[in-house]
């Protein structure tokens, strides 16, 4: 699994947002809450996420480093500044049509689907994901930037490219509605794993 493959999911973690409804009754559980997709008026400026992440093969570290964004106004809207570029928030909301979506809307545990995508990496090879998924839970989740409940959603299947290669691909996201982010990701090819985890989160305004 190349560097780019793992930077292609850490885009679609960082802009596939959502906001909770809550259950209707005291007698719902949590496993019945229900997460639609988010509106431009859940963000706040000054709202400010930081992951770390590491990449590891064996015992030899591929790369580590941080991500982060920062809601920011720009152009009379809001905006996403990831410390080097800013770009609107209302172009990188989820606004999936596809039979087979990254993330299928709205969220609620024992949810089922399949995702597939034809992508190309940094070198320009055209590349297929293939994963089923399954939000499996719904729960308090412990990281570095503190407790959060977050959604459980596990990505199993396959990624693919024009040249015969394939790799067997499992992954996990833990998604914190209040956040509107997922909170932890984890990664594994069968050569190597990833883990992209929430360090820091401020609120905003």
């Amino acid at each position: 699994m190349t560097k780019s493959m793992f930077f292609y999911f850490a885009a679609l973690m960082i802009f596939n947002s959502c906001a909770i409804i809550p259950p209707k009754s005291n007698t719902d559980s949590l496993s019945q809450t229900i997460t639609d997709k988010p509106t431009l008026e859940d963000y706040k400026v000054g709202e400010k996420w930081t992951w770390i992440e590491k990449s590891v093969a064996g015992e030899k570290i591929r790369w580590e480093g941080e991500d982060r964004l920062e809601v920011v106004a720009f152009k009379g809207s809001l905006g996403f500044w990831n410390g080097a570029d800013t770009f609107l928030i209302s172009t990188r909301l989820p606004q999936e049509t596809s039979s087979t979506p990254f993330r299928d809307w709205p969220l609620a545990v024992g949810k089922k689907w399949k995702y597939e995508s034809d992508w190309k990496n940094a070198e320009g090879t055209p590349m297929k994901t293939s994963q089923d998924v399954e939000v499996v839970s719904y729960g308090e989740v412990t990281v570095l930037a503190g407790r959060f409940m977050a959604y459980k959603i596990e990505y199993k299947g396959t990624i693919t490219n024009s040249i015969g290669g394939s790799a067997k691909i499992k992954e996990a996201f833990w998604y914190a509605p209040t956040l509107k982010t997922n909170i932890r990701h984890v990664q594994d090819d069968g050569y190597g794993s990833y883990v992209l985890e929430l360090y820091d989160y401020k609120s905003g305004k």
